[in-house]
């Protein structure tokens, strides 16, 4: 025992003793049990000590880490209710087609996962028997977060409760002509089952604390009561190690939300070989969780191994279990009887004299095949214990076998993952092992047949009953039959027509001036979902703290520092903005729960998260993508736009390509917006696309990325004419002309067409003064809103073409007899505005902010990136000294007089 003079000074030394020799004697007593019984035996008495007092609310550290068995003894264990041997049979008629399916799948080289369900079979069959509500039940059921790579399980059940066919299942990953299942969870093609996409992997973790969260959001602000409701993250072990899996595990903690569970698959391997191979991944990941504020279950013993356990009478096996890496117990699950006695038993004497008391076969049985996760009984213990805990999310570590009932050659190999189909033999050793009662003659031709009891059998129906008791199909997703929301009153938008006169007024500002007045509207104002994370002063949203408060589940506990001043911090329970700190990844995760809320819950919600453009879709971009497959729907607002408007900030703030990120995003709808008025439009027309009637064959299932920008400008009246607000939609329009702007240039002089978007369109009205009035050039200036609608639209019209149909585009069409050549311009790279140089009948040139940012003034940063005024303007020469149009010394010229 180490000499209690050698302990080194702790935390605990700066606390008053009130009586040292009652320390003393603890001290001493704990030396005394570990000198005559061992420190194994000191270490029991402090944990169950430790324990005690938890329980007793004496404040005190939790253990991060308890020993590797199951949490809930067997003794402890509720019965499971329901039929045992009518699940057990269901779950074999699962396992056998989910692995037929992607056996006969592979036929057509398309690919498929066999292993991880065969793993997990009964934690999903468990919680689809037993927990897992439907869309009838109370609130909206529960959120299943199902692991990606068991799909095929999830479609073997939805085959045998008549959800899907067998021409369905022979379309596994094949769904471009029809009928087809899509490889894993994507709601946009199967919109009918899959509520959220989860296979980008980590993405799934985070997006169940967040919807977790946001049911309570809805409760709170009586939205709707959702409070029954319950989510299910199913997740797998390598999955952990991604950085977004567990970047929210202590927003769930601290805000209690014992509406979610964690079932961790622990079948101990990733992709490649073991998750932990030297270590314990359990254990960690029990640690992490439990340091977190999460109640933690382990269940990783089936009943096999109670009898070793009851012959522990030493702690020799629990302390063996603890010290044997994975890649070990990986190991003995492929070993037979010999190898196990020698190196697990065999480390211990105790173990050894264990062993003796062991049959071969109850040694396989306990290393082979029983573990946890493989037993209804345990599933249920631990899913039950997760559902009744209250002030906390609990996480279920389920321990199993990877490949689990496919045979010899796929259980625990470290290659199961990329193992694609089972041989017929291998078919009818499963089919034996799961007493299926398929024939040898059903094999046709080599092909393995899909199992299937009868629509009327028992298993079916009973099946069916459990489902119907729970609320109806699991996973399903509805599209609700909503009513449009109506349309805000007309003010709010109109306020923008006359422009701001001599102010100066930002897009960002303007942008956060309308929200500010729909928010009021009476019948969708408390639809918005404002979400910041934690720049809503930069933005300008500090205004909306008292009237709309900030969204916290405990309201405000304290005096806010600037509870004097008007605009000071509010919180609430009710609070309706979601101001997430400094995570762009949680605020997307919001962004998400709250877009798809129409589906989930049936209740239309209008999201809006705005961030610093920087660090929206390059950060993020992978939860944009999952947006998009989830079908959701809102605005996402990139501030502080383009590369030159803060430069003061440097290059990783200089955004120059986010428009280029979110064009290859099928579901974006990208703008560009130069002036308030347009932003008003563009926003009016998304609540109308989004949430109001749709048009014929429009897709409602898209959300809108703006960017707007923090550099004050006078905001232009909007120009009069008819068809102005189709064509700031449709992405192109012309602001001015030479004439109307008047700057004209001489008679018959050369003439250009400026296209500019964003803040840009103001460099090009001063290019356009400066080609008049010191080169003798018209030029025309065209607000460009949307590069990306414009070429969107253009693709349409080449395949309408093949079609056979004649479709000119629009971007051809709005640039039809302009005069002269074209020059566009934008705060960004060159290839934004290039996207639609194909289809411009014109000749095309363009400027941009190619490269990294830089910190100096705007000013600076414009002539260094040469998308200035008068950058523009030798641009602009150069294209018509091209065409013989000015003289090519007017170029040179232009470069030494404005020190290009």
């Amino acid at each position: 025992m180490t000499d209690p003079k050698a302990i080194q000074p702790s935390a605990l030394d700066q606390l008053p003793d009130r009586d040292p020799e009652e320390t003393a004697e603890w001290q001493a007593s704990l030396d005394a049990v570990a000198r005559e019984a061992g420190p194994h035996r000191a270490a029991y008495l402090m944990r169950r000590t430790l324990e005690r007092a938890e329980a007793g609310g004496v404040a005190l550290p939790k253990l991060l880490e308890t020993d590797y068995v199951n949490t809930i003894p067997t003794s402890a264990e509720p019965g499971l209710p329901g039929d045992p041997e009518m699940e057990a049979r269901i779950t074999a008629w699962n396992r056998w087609n989910a692995a037929a399916m992607v056996t006969r799948g592979a036929k057509h080289g398309v690919g498929g996962h066999i292993a991880t369900f065969a793993s997990a079979a009964w934690l999903y069959e468990t919680g689809f028997n037993h927990f897992f509500k439907g869309k009838e039940a109370d609130g909206s059921g529960d959120q299943l977060y199902i692991q990606g790579h068991a799909s095929p399980g999830i479609y073997a059940r939805a085959f045998l409760d008549g959800r899907l066919d067998e021409v369905h299942l022979d379309n596994f990953r094949q769904e471009a002509g029809g009928n087809g299942l899509p490889s894993y969870p994507h709601p946009r093609r199967l919109p009918w089952l899959w509520e959220f996409p989860t296979v980008s992997m980590g993405l799934g973790p985070l997006s169940a604390i967040y919807q977790a969260r946001f049911n309570r959001y809805l409760t709170n602000r009586s939205i709707k009561d959702v409070s029954a409701s319950h989510v299910w993250a199913f997740l797998g072990d390598g999955e952990m190690d991604e950085p977004e899996s567990t970047a929210a595990i202590a927003l769930a903690a601290r805000e209690e939300l014992d509406n979610l569970t964690f079932v961790i698959n622990c079948n101990l391997q990733r992709l490649d070989g073991p998750v932990r191979a030297n270590f314990k991944i359990v254990q960690e990941l029990e640690a992490q969780f439990r340091g977190a504020g999460w109640n933690v279950i382990k269940t990783l013993w089936g009943t096999a191994w109670d009898e070793l356990f009851q012959l522990d009478t030493t702690g020799a096996l629990v302390r063996r279990l603890r010290e044997v890496p994975d890649a070990q117990i990986q190991t003995y699950q492929t070993r037979g009887a010999a190898y196990i006695r020698e190196d697990f038993f065999g480390k211990d004497p105790a173990l050894a004299e264990m062993a003796k008391l062991l049959s071969d076969d109850k040694i396989l049985e306990c290393f082979h095949l029983s573990r946890g996760g493989h037993e209804a009984r345990k599933v249920y213990a631990a899913y039950k214990a997760a559902v009744e805990h209250k002030g906390a999310p609990t996480v279920i570590l389920a321990q199993t076998v990877k490949g689990h009932t496919l045979g010899e050659g796929f259980a625990s190999k470290n290659a199961n993952h990329q193992m694609k189909k089972l041989s017929v033999d291998e078919f009818k050793t499963m089919r034996d092992l799961l007493e299926l009662p398929i024939k040898d003659s059903d094999f046709t031709d080599g092909v393995v047949p899909y199992g299937h009891p009868g629509a009327d059998s028992p298993e079916v129906r009973y099946l069916q009953e459990r489902r119907a008791a729970l609320g109806g199909p699991a996973p399903a997703r509805r599209t609700h039959a909503l009513a449009p929301l109506p349309a805000p009153a007309e003010k709010a938008f109109a306020s923008f027509d006359k422009g701001s006169g001599s102010q100066n007024v930002a897009t960002t500002m303007a942008f956060v001036r309308l929200v500010k007045d729909l928010v009021r509207d009476k019948e969708t104002g408390r639809r918005w979902v404002p979400i910041v994370p934690d720049e809503a002063r930069t933005f300008g949203m500090e205004s909306l703290f008292p009237s709309l408060g900030i969204y916290s589940p405990k309201g405000q506990t304290y005096e806010p520092v600037d509870r004097d001043q008007l605009m000071y911090y509010k919180e609430a329970k009710n609070g309706q903005i979601l101001n997430e700190g400094i995570t762009e990844a949680g605020s997307m995760a919001d962004f998400i729960a709250a877009s798809t809320a129409y589906a989930t819950h049936g209740e239309a919600m209008i999201p809006f998260y705005i961030f610093y453009s920087m660090f929206g879709w390059q950060r993020t971009a992978d939860q944009m993508w999952q947006l998009g497959d989830q079908l959701g729907r809102g605005f996402l607002v990139g501030a502080t736009a383009g590369r030159t408007t803060l430069t003061g900030e440097g290059l990783q703030h200089a955004d120059g390509h986010s428009p280029v990120i979110a064009a290859t995003n099928p579901a974006a709808l990208t703008y560009d917006p130069a002036f308030a008025y347009e932003i008003a439009v563009i926003v009016r027309e998304g609540l109308r696309r989004m949430y109001g009637e749709a048009k014929p064959g429009e897709d409602q299932n898209v959300f809108y990325y703006l960017t707007v920008y923090n550099e004050p400008m006078p905001q232009p009246a909007k120009p009069a004419g008819l068809g102005i607000d189709e064509a700031i939609v449709k992405g192109l329009y012309r602001f001015n002309t030479a004439e109307s702007a008047g700057v004209t240039a001489p008679a018959n002089a050369p003439r250009i067409q400026l296209l500019g978007s964003g803040t840009a369109i103001h460099w090009a009205l001063e290019a356009q003064r400066l080609l008049a009035e010191e080169w003798g050039v018209s030029a025309d200036v065209w607000s460009a809103t949307s590069w990306s609608e414009l070429r969107r639209d253009a693709l349409e019209a080449d395949a309408a073409l093949l079609r056979g149909e004649e479709r000119v585009p629009y971007v051809r069409q709005a640039l039809h007899g302009a005069e002269g050549p074209v020059l566009a311009v934008s705060d960004y790279m060159r290839q934004v505005p290039d996207q639609i140089a194909q289809w411009v009948e014109q000749d095309w040139s363009s400027l941009g902010a190619d490269g990294f940012g830089l910190s100096d003034t705007r000013e600076a940063a414009r002539r260094h990136f040469g998308v200035d005024a008068q950058s523009i303007v030798v641009a602009a020469l150069a294209q018509l000294a091209a065409r013989g149009e000015v003289k090519a010394a007017s170029v040179k010229e232009a470069r030494e007089k404005y020190g290009l």
